[in-house]
């Protein structure tokens, strides 16, 4: 049953039923980024969102089923949220990609741990997602060339893998940069800290140019 069709009725909880899918949805968000999708079970994710294994197979069936849909729900979120336009001669195009990055970390915590993990795993999410995100870029980047805010001997791929680089990679490797950090990564302080210093080395580079240039 898909969860259009669910939400047409309450369930025996008397609880709206497109509320249920979400929470089950969402407890098993949380597990696949803590755990993983082959370490979760369908009896953990209904224990966790408080549903019977039952309600669970009910709304999805199988893992399989539950995977799509945390898939989905992820895929959507992301590009959602990077898919949207920089506004016409933005004061810093840079900052605006950077703060919806850093907004989705800091709102949706269990989605960008589990899309580190779906990026090292090698799973089908990771790679609809980076090649999703591409896409994205690829369009960003050739606006920014058309309007004349990029040099003119910049190589456009390269230009869109490295930004995804540094933002991806530092969610797949959070484990190790909160080891270098005061406060997990994860935290506001430490977000914008991040955001600043990644603006910074897109924007200005890190060193000084050489004399007479």
């Amino acid at each position: 049953m898909s969860e259009t069709t669910a939400s047409s009725k309450p369930d025996r909880q008397g609880h709206d039923e497109l509320s249920t899918v979400e929470r089950i949805r969402r407890a098993a968000l949380a597990s696949f980024a803590l755990h993983g999708t082959a370490a979760t079970t369908l009896r953990a994710v209904a224990t966790a969102a408080g549903v019977s294994l039952g309600l669970v197979q009910h709304h999805f069936a199988t893992k399989a089923g539950l995977i799509k849909a945390v898939d989905d729900y992820v895929l959507a979120l992301v590009i959602a949220q990077m898919s949207q336009p920089v506004p016409d001669l933005p004061a810093d195009s840079v900052a605006d990609i950077g703060s919806r990055v850093t907004r989705i970390i800091a709102e949706e915590p269990d989605a960008a741990g589990y899309i580190g993990r779906a990026l090292v795993d090698g799973s089908p999410l990771g790679t609809t997602l980076f090649d999703a995100l591409m896409d994205v870029g690829m369009t960003r980047w050739r606006h920014r060339a058309e309007r004349g805010e990029t040099r003119a001997d910049i190589d456009l791929t390269w230009a869109v893998i490295n930004g995804l680089v540094l933002a991806l990679g530092a969610v797949s490797l959070r484990v190790h940069v909160d080891r270098h950090l005061p406060q997990p990564f994860t935290t506001p302080a430490q977000l914008q800290r991040w955001q600043n210093a990644t603006d910074s080395l897109l924007r200005d580079g890190l060193f000084i140019p050489p004399v007479g240039e």
